[in-house]
């Protein structure tokens, strides 16, 4: 297939109307026409989304049944996985920010993780392209996790979350706040890059082994994509859990004594600090 075109840029050339209202739309908000290879990965997104969505219903279905849901089944199956995945982010997050905090906020890791899980492994199916392979998607994941950090800090700990920014003594804060706010603006840049670029390099290593011999040989490429997909999934959802950690730490007492540290400054005698 030409370079940076999938079975979904295909789908929008079938529709000629959709692509003059993308064009429109591109020219409205950006003021360039949106052609069919930028607007594959929001195709893509969109895709993803109705796929996680379908999915999660067709698991829900099968977990209604309490009777049947309280027994595990035997062989791996959606609901199983669904258990596993939602279970392995949420033992995370618990271990992090303890029990209460982690169902607090578990719906924007979880969501995170769904999204990018499968929206990886997508770029694994011949004829698709990752939408986490562009920097429009992970950037827009990773902002979502900025604003809502930066809201559930100030929701918990109000002007003190600002305070901490300035740092543990008053006449260093003129140094340690702009230094804190530069640092919290480079996270999101550091989260979408760093899942963008493993995804887009990983993908075009895929497609260059296959495009050289088909057979055998881009086995262990694959498997390379799948661990790479899987880390991903991982690292994003970490970094975005320690930062909703840092940013609902209380000063007085540990939260729900989880080892996490303040947001805006080094560490406390209980938790080790992390950014």
């Amino acid at each position: 297939m030409p370079e940076h075109t999938s079975f979904f840029s295909y789908l929008v050339a079938m529709f000629p109307a959709l692509g003059e209202n993308m064009k429109n739309l591109g020219h409205s908000l950006a003021g360039k026409p949106v052609t069919h290879h930028s607007a594959e990965p929001i195709v893509a997104s969109i895709f993803v989304c109705l796929l996680v969505v379908g999915l999660a219903l067709a698991a829900r279905g099968k977990i209604t049944d309490y009777d049947k849901s309280v027994l595990p089944e035997e062989k791996l199956s959606l609901r199983t996985f669904f258990e596993l995945f939602v279970g392995t982010f949420y033992d995370m997050m618990k271990d992090m920010m303890g029990p209460t905090r982690a169902k607090r906020y578990f719906p924007v890791v979880g969501t995170a993780a769904c999204f990018i899980f499968f929206s990886n492994f997508l770029g694994m199916v011949p004829g698709f392209l990752p939408p986490t392979s562009s920097w429009n998607i992970t950037a827009g994941c990773a902002i979502v996790v900025f604003i809502l950090f930066n809201y559930y800090g100030l929701k918990e700990n109000g002007m003190g979350y600002l305070k901490h920014l300035a740092g543990p003594v008053w006449w260093l804060a003129w140094l340690m706040f702009p230094l804190e706010v530069v640092s919290l603006c480079l996270r999101p840049i550091t989260l979408s890059i760093r899942l963008m670029l493993n995804m887009a390099v990983d993908h075009l290593l895929l497609s260059i082994i296959l495009g050289m011999v088909m057979f055998i040989v881009p086995i262990p490429i694959m498997m390379l994509g799948t661990l790479v997909a899987i880390v991903q999934v991982v690292v994003f959802c970490l970094l975005s859990s320690i930062y909703i950690a840092l940013a609902t730490e209380h000063e007085d007492h540990g939260g729900d004594h989880a080892p996490a540290a303040h947001a805006g400054h080094g560490t406390e005698p209980h938790a080790p600090a992390a950014h």
